[in-house]
C-alpha cells in the first residue's frame, strides 16, 4: 500500500497526488511510470511519475478524470492508501546533450514531459517547450515548465490563453524562423503526437513520442499494450514507453485505443448511477 500525503487540484478534473513510495522515489528516472490499483476490485492503470523526492520518499502522480478508475480515485484523500503501486516501469528517457530540444506537452501530457524537459536542461541542452490544451482551464504546470525551459510557448484551441491554435502551429513557426532543432519530444493525445511526427518527418527532425497504450500488467506478459513500430510489434511497457515517432503506426494505435470504448462507457455509467454526485 502507498499512503497519499498530499492532494490538490491543478486544473479542471486534473488532480495531483503526492504518494509515499521511497523505493520508487529512489530509483525512478524521467520517462518512467507506475501501475496502480486503488481497490481490490479495481483495474490496473499506468500513471507517469511527474516528480520525485528521494529525500522525503515521495513521488507525484497527475491524474485526469476520464474514466471510472480515474474518477473513483478522486474519492481518495490525504491519509488514504492506494492498494497497489508498482514501479518504476518502462525505459527511462534518453538524456544527453543533443543541442536544441523542443519539448511538447499536450493536455495531460504536460505531466510526463516536465521531468524530461527538466533533465534535458540540466544536461546542457537548450530547451524550448510548447504546451497546449483545449482551453485555459485544462492547463497546469505552467510555472514548472517555464522553470524547466529556456523558452516556453503556450497554445489553446480556443485562444483562452497563449496562442490560439495547436502546438504544431508554434512548432512550424520555430522551423520557419530557422531554429536549428536537434530533437523533438512530444507527449499527449495520440492524434497530437501523430501531427507532430507528420510535421517533423518532412524536415527529418528526430522525434520521440511517449505512448500510453492500453496496459494491464506492465511487465510485457499480457500483450495489451502492443504497438507497431517500424513494422515490428513492440510492447509499450517494456520496450517503451518512448519510441521513434516517425516509426509508430499511429492509425493502428488510435484504433486499438478504442477497443474497449463500449465497456469503458458502461462501467462509467454504472459507477455514476451508484455515485450520482460524480455524474456531472
Amino acid at each position: 500500500m502507498a499512503k497519499i500525503i498530499e492532494k490538490k487540484s491543478l486544473a479542471e478534473k486534473i488532480k495531483q497526488y503526492k504518494v509515499e513510495a521511497p523505493l520508487i522515489a529512489e530509483k525512478a528516472q524521467p520517462g518512467q511510470f507506475v501501475v496502480i490499483r486503488i481497490c481490490e476490485e479495481g483495474e490496473r492503470i499506468p500513471l507517469t511519475i511527474a516528480k520525485k523526492d528521494p529525500e522525503k520518499g515521495t513521488i507525484t502522480l497527475i491524474v485526469q478524470e476520464v474514466g471510472k478508475t480515474t474518477t473513483q480515485m478522486d474519492n481518495l484523500d490525504c491519509g488514504n492508501e492506494i492498494l497497489d503501486l508498482m514501479g518504476p516501469l518502462g525505459n527511462p528517457s534518453e538524456i544527453e546533450k543533443f543541442g536544441t530540444v523542443i519539448c511538447i506537452g499536450g493536455g495531460i501530457g504536460i505531466a510526463p514531459v516536465h521531468p524530461i524537459a527538466k533533465a534535458l536542461k540540466e544536461a546542457g541542452n537548450k530547451v524550448i517547450s510548447i504546451i497546449g490544451a483545449r482551453e485555459e482551464k485544462l492547463l497546469f504546470f505552467i510555472d514548472e515548465m517555464d522553470e524547466a525551459s529556456h523558452e516556453l510557448f503556450i497554445t489553446t484551441d480556443d485562444g483562452s490563453m497563449g496562442r490560439k491554435g495547436f502546438v504544431t502551429n508554434t512548432l512550424q513557426d520555430l522551423i520557419d524562423e530557422g531554429v536549428k532543432i536537434d530533437r523533438v519530444i512530444a507527449i499527449g493525445p495520440e492524434i497530437m503526437m501523430k501531427a507532430v511526427a507528420d510535421l517533423t518527418r518532412r524536415y527529418e527532425i528526430k522525434t520521440i513520442v511517449s505512448l500510453n497504450s492500453i496496459m494491464i500488467d506492465g511487465t510485457g506478459m499480457c500483450g495489451g499494450c502492443r504497438v507497431e513500430v517500424g513494422g515490428e510489434t513492440k510492447f509499450t511497457c517494456i520496450d517503451g514507453p518512448e519510441f521513434d515517432g516517425h516509426q509508430v503506426d499511429f492509425e493502428q494505435l488510435i484504433q486499438r485505443q478504442q477497443a474497449y470504448k463500449d465497456e469503458e462507457e458502461h462501467s462509467m455509467e454504472h459507477y455514476c448511477k451508484l455515485h450520482p454526485e460524480k455524474d456531472e
